[in-house]
């Protein structure tokens, strides 16, 4: 008996493809901080990009259909007085953005529709209460208004965007920089990773933490994590040999990691994106030039490897585009928006399906309903004569 070794997966044969050249948008001078965040956000509306920018910061928006080369006159949000460091759409109005900055404020932008005519310089609020540069974004996943910030001061607020005040102030909790912060699925939870090499999970409400765990990976470079499904958590890393790691931990026992595997000696931070509905994550680093994506499962060993884009190109930064803006006729599951030194390039990831082979069934079904409909035709008209010759006898 031949053994099955290959494990069945309707996303194993997923494959990325960049679109062609007159698709990117060109020109663009990409921000060359060494700041680990994804410089680049996007919605079905606009794609944002931070951007280098003389006496500040500023970041770039560009309606998703201005593709080609950018004018170098084309205005910029230009509001900060210090380099920014993060951007992140909000969730619930594609018009809004937020963004974090060396000159130690957040600033929420509004964009009009079909993108600036001129330079943005007034945000529509200014958040000031960090004391050292903010470094992470995260619009909360479902409640309006409700924007999260961490900062080098080693402090988390959440923010009432509306009234433009802090709502919750955490920041006793964490004793070094904060490297990575993020929601989970419905907003219950934040997960934070630490430079003082512990990863948190805690209450927004009350600012306390709900679970911890010292050293998810051995070296001393960030960690980065993610909630994915079931309320567990992925984190990647670096093992004490300095090579790249992927884990999957249930925050319920935190003592062992479900699954912890190794990639390779690259030096780049890898950025984890989950998609919740297919259950797939991307690992993207930052300085790769590729894209590796794997399966979440409930069945050891838990987090599968699927397949890997490469390019030729490194990456400087990487946007993720939400579900909502994905053109899913064309059995696409998730696009990328690539940054490199001097444009931005959008990759395709699509899962393979048999369209033909659905065409021609359908137009199977269609003729079999044709002649369906043509036999009753013929079998009323057929009763009907019979009728009438039974009538005339």
């Amino acid at each position: 008996m031949s053994r099955k070794v290959v494990r069945t997966s309707k996303f194993r044969h997923v494959f990325g493809q960049a679109v062609k050249a007159d698709q990117c948008y060109d020109d663009i001078r990409i921000s060359q901080m060494t700041w680990d965040s994804n410089f680049c956000s996007v919605n079905p509306k606009f794609v944002a990009m931070i951007v280098e920018a003389s006496g500040g910061g500023a970041f770039i928006v560009l309606p998703l259909s201005k593709t080609g080369r950018i004018d170098m006159s084309y205005p910029n949000v230009c509001g900060h007085t210090g380099p920014v460091l993060d951007i992140e759409w909000c969730p619930h109005n594609d018009n809004i953005i937020a963004s974090g900055s060396e000159d130690c404020s957040v600033m929420i932008w509004e964009i009009p529709e079909g993108g600036l005519t001129q330079p943005l310089k007034d945000p529509v609020v200014k958040l000031d209460g960090h004391s050292k540069r903010v470094g992470i974004l995260s619009w909360h996943p479902t409640a309006h208004n409700v924007l999260m910030s961490a900062g080098c001061d080693n402090v988390v607020i959440l923010w009432n965007v509306a009234r433009g005040e802090a709502a919750v102030r955490i920041d006793s909790l964490h004793t070094d920089l904060i490297y990575s912060a993020c929601w989970n699925s419905d907003g219950s939870q934040i997960l934070t990773s630490c430079k003082d090499k512990k990863l948190r999970v805690l209450d927004p409400r009350k600012g306390t933490v709900i679970a911890e765990k010292d050293k998810p990976h051995e070296g001393s470079r960030p960690v980065r994590a993610v909630f994915v499904s079931e309320g567990k958590i992925l984190t990647t890393g670096f093992s004490r040999m300095s090579e790249r790691q992927v884990a999957l931990w249930d925050p319920k026992s935190f003592d062992e990691p479900l699954t912890l595997q190794e990639l390779d000696t690259s030096s780049g931070v890898l950025l984890p994106f989950f998609d919740p509905d297919t259950g797939v994550v991307y690992l993207c680093g930052k300085g790769d030039s590729s894209i590796r994506y794997f399966e979440v499962t409930d069945e050891a060993p838990y987090v599968h490897y699927l397949s890997m884009y490469s390019s030729k190109e490194s990456q400087k930064g990487m946007g993720y585009m939400p579900k909502r803006g994905l053109e899913v006729n064309k059995c696409e599951i998730a696009r990328f928006y690539k940054l490199h030194e001097r444009k931005c390039e959008p990759i395709v990831m699509t899962v393979p399906r048999k369209v033909n082979t659905f065409i021609l069934s359908l137009l199977d079904v269609q003729a079999l309903q044709n002649e369906v409909k043509e036999l009753r035709e013929m079998v009323e008209d057929l009763t009907k004569r019979v009728t009438e010759l039974e009538s005339k006898n």
